[in-house]
């Protein structure tokens, strides 16, 4: 049985494919100082000619690989954070929540050093984007808050939430980077110290969203919130966790 040709943009969309398979491969194994236009040429088993066909230089497939890596990440943090929502007492679920970004960082750790350099680095070509892509996990954060029933009406609400987001965002890469420098061996002990810390952001924006207890009785919680742990006790093991996941 004979298979169907492919049409010249099937063609194209597969070498494409592979263009960006084997540099992902290459910053993988070498870092981005082994990532030239030869090299993945050569890997994807194409002329290096063919490559500008595709890409205009090396800083535009960058992009595209975090591009369409934050997509595949950001889908599935949706998905973690909506049946943690559904089931605010399941431990684990919002543990997953943490552990979908860490282990995606940890997978190509060498994407997000790169564009951690590009944010500070005015002369880099990926600075505006990589920019752009932290903004985008930040607001991402910030209406997953909302969303949880975190007012953002006034501008003192809307910026606790940005920080908080942020704040789990830059911990998250921050451990992430420690589990692959060896310093913190344990991925599950890096996403409890994430839920710990979301925990304690979460309570403090319940507090200031009821206003000052001044009957002597605990601030009203947001409809649908998780419930709080005692303050005793930080572990994942020691009650109900909150989340807030960090990408």
């Amino acid at each position: 049985m004979t298979s169907t040709p492919r049409t010249r943009s099937e063609a194209k969309d597969l070498t494409r494919r592979r263009l960006l398979r084997a540099a992902l491969t290459i910053l993988d194994e070498e870092g981005e100082a082994g990532l030239t236009t030869v090299k993945v040429a050569r890997a994807a088993g194409i002329a290096q000619s063919s490559f500008y066909v595709h890409f205009k230089d090396m800083q535009e497939l960058l992009r595209v690989l975090a591009e369409e890596g934050g997509e595949r990440l950001r889908a599935s943090m949706r998905e973690a954070r909506r049946k943690a929502r559904e089931a605010p007492g399941d431990i684990d679920l919002h543990r997953e929540t943490f552990r979908i970004p860490l282990e995606a960082i940890c997978r190509h750790p060498e994407l997000l050093r790169i564009q951690l350099r590009a944010r500070h680095d005015p002369s880099s070509s990926l600075r505006d984007f990589a920019r752009e892509t932290a903004d985008a996990y930040r607001d991402h954060h910030a209406a997953d808050l909302a969303a949880l029933g975190y007012t953002a009406d006034g501008e003192r609400d809307r910026r606790r939430l940005e920080m908080i987001a942020e704040g789990l965002n830059a911990a998250t890469n921050a451990l992430a980077m420690g589990h692959i420098e060896g310093r913190y061996p344990d991925l599950d002990e890096a996403a409890d110290i994430l839920t710990a810390l979301s925990r304690g952001a979460l309570r403090l924006l319940r507090s200031t969203a009821a206003g000052p207890a001044s009957q002597g009785g605990r601030p009203q919680e947001p409809e649908g919130a998780p419930p709080a742990e005692p303050d005793s006790g930080t572990g994942a093991g020691s009650g109900s966790v909150e989340k807030l996941g960090g990408e």
